[in-house]
């Protein structure tokens, strides 16, 4: 999966640049005027593709830092959100939280994402009834993915 998204930022255009961003306190970056993203270099293959996910959700809505906190968490949360269904399958996240009884490090450890996409991806399930939905949106047959209980 993650060849899959350098594929994707090749065909987006976007640069990607192995840097040192210690002192920005932050593992990757989105620069909308240079169409680059920054990641920090010697990045465990887990934490590179779940942060490389998430710069690529702000090159593809070409997200710009805001003065406004709320407009931030907005684009980061959907940014987290859209790496999460990107880079976790369904099936396996089933299996991982049923073999983990529920544990988000280790559903993450199982998953070769972090923390943070294992939580975004909970927040796009819905549970109604018998059936568990993926990203539903409003409207008959509106969903990523179902699956029946």
């Amino acid at each position: 999966m993650t060849a899959a998204l350098f594929h994707m930022a090749a065909a987006l255009g976007v640069r990607i640049i192995h840097t040192d961003l210690a002192h920005l306190d932050r593992d990757g970056d989105y620069n909308a005027k240079t169409n680059t993203i920054r990641l920090q270099e010697g990045m465990s293959r887990r934490l590179l593709r779940s942060v490389l996910a998430h710069e690529l959700c702000h090159a593809v809505f070409g997200d710009v830092p805001s003065k406004f906190g709320p407009v931030n968490a907005k684009q980061e949360r959907r940014a987290d959100e859209w790496a999460a269904l990107r880079l976790i399958d369904h099936t396996e996240y089933r299996e991982a939280e049923h073999l983990r009884d529920g544990n988000v490090a280790l559903i993450a450890q199982d998953l070769d994402v972090i923390d943070d996409i294992v939580h975004a991806y909970q927040r796009v399930l819905q549970r109604f009834g018998d059936a568990t939905y993926v990203a539903p949106r409003m409207g008959m047959g509106q969903w990523a993915h179902k699956v029946e209980v």
